[in-house]
């Protein structure tokens, strides 16, 4: 049995926030976003940090989000992205992807994003079917995750970064009991046993699981 070292509660959450460092345009996306329907579909601040760390590490230039919402989780992938980097991003809603247009700009990072909007699998199958991208971040509808996850697999460049957010379900994969869950538990084991990738999950937010194409 694994050993908990660290029990998540709100204390610990806003402990991380705060050493996120945030600069005024995060804080101020995040404050609005959270006044937002669906709030809850908004990066965290310490995943956000985490997203531009991983991106300058590997030295990111061809990135992906699927799933952009309010733009958070965008601006923090577009700001680590290295010299001459792109972001592309596929939101369905037209609003959102409006919202995250105007937060883009306020954060300087809209000369190297593009928002596509549409579903995301139909605008996924559109693009080449060739390794393109060296780093991509999942977030959106999870019932999608399954057919998100064979189509990009196939685009990401040898040593490219999947990064799929919220596979833990609030901890509710450990004992699915709809189908949401069922398709996120599964895809879980697919990844592990993926001999395309190497993958790790870890417990950021809502549970982050890195995958690494071979």
């Amino acid at each position: 049995m694994a050993l908990v070292k660290t029990q998540v509660t709100q204390e610990v959450a806003d402990y991380l926030a705060r050493h996120a460092r945030q600069d005024a345009v995060l804080e101020r996306v995040a404050r609005e976003t959270a006044e937002m329907p669906h709030a809850e579909m908004a990066t965290t601040p310490d995943e956000a940090a985490l997203l531009t760390m991983l991106a300058r590490l590997i030295g990111a230039r061809r990135a992906l989000e699927v799933g952009t919402f309010t733009g958070y989780g965008a601006i923090s992938i577009a700001r680590g992205l290295g010299d001459g980097g792109r972001l592309t991003c596929l939101e369905l809603n037209e609003e959102y992807a409006a919202i995250a247009r105007r937060n883009l700009e306020d954060a300087g990072v809209a000369d190297r994003t593009e928002i596509v909007v549409g579903p995301a699998l139909q605008s996924l199958r559109a693009m080449p079917a060739e390794p393109s991208f060296d780093y991509v971040f999942l977030d959106a509808d999870k019932t999608g995750y399954p057919d998100y996850y064979e189509e990009l697999v196939p685009r990401l460049l040898p040593g490219g970064l999947l990064l799929i957010d919220n596979v833990l379900l609030r901890g509710r994969v450990t004992d699915p009991h709809d189908e949401r869950e069922r398709l996120i538990d599964e895809l879980n084991d697919r990844v592990t046993a993926d001999e395309r990738v190497d993958s790790v999950m870890v417990l950021v937010a809502d549970g982050l699981t890195f995958a690494r194409r071979r």
